[in-house]
């Protein structure tokens, strides 16, 4: 499958609104879309709500790039299990598939941490949007390659017909 993420202007409003609605913590969301041969469409973007705390330090303080966890929102996400299934049965209902995932970096550069890396899954795409004093800015789109590091992936907008 090629890396490329299809998607309206529309996607990349809701996902920056939600990003300077959270500000300074970061939010996160769910991309639910069509898979295809070339490439992954966008047809909604779903806010979640960011359920980073001391109990997600828990589950997550094992894995690589975390060595420093705190439960501060400002520089971490974490999307509910419940909330995950709850968007894959909508997507199944409506022959979606979650195809990625989004989530802001207030105050740092649109580019994934070690912890985002060691975190991800190899079939999504990752949005990440820098979010500078409250106002959302550079936007890049990422995925995996075969070495489970982090590459560009490119995005191409699609005008509404």
């Amino acid at each position: 499958m090629l890396a490329v993420l299809k998607l309206h202007p529309q996607h990349l409003q809701a996902i920056r609104t939600h990003a300077e609605s959270t500000y300074p913590e970061e939010c996160c969301g769910l991309l639910l879309g069509k898979l295809a041969e070339d490439g992954k469409t966008v047809v909604e973007v779903m806010p979640t709500e960011n359920r980073w705390n001391a109990e997600a330090v828990e589950v997550f303080q094992e894995i690589e790039g975390s060595a420093k966890l705190g439960s501060d929102k400002r520089d971490r996400y974490a999307i509910a299990p419940k909330d995950m299934l709850k968007v894959q049965k909508l997507g199944r209902d409506r022959q979606l598939d979650i195809i990625g995932i989004y989530h802001s970096h207030p105050d740092h550069p649109a580019i994934p941490s070690e912890f985002d890396r060691a975190c991800a899954w190899s079939v999504y795409s990752y949005i990440i949007v820098s979010v500078q004093q409250g106002k959302a800015g550079d936007l890049r789109n990422w995925s995996l390659d075969d070495a489970h590091q982090f590459q560009p992936e490119e995005m191409i907008i699609v005008e509404t017909t």
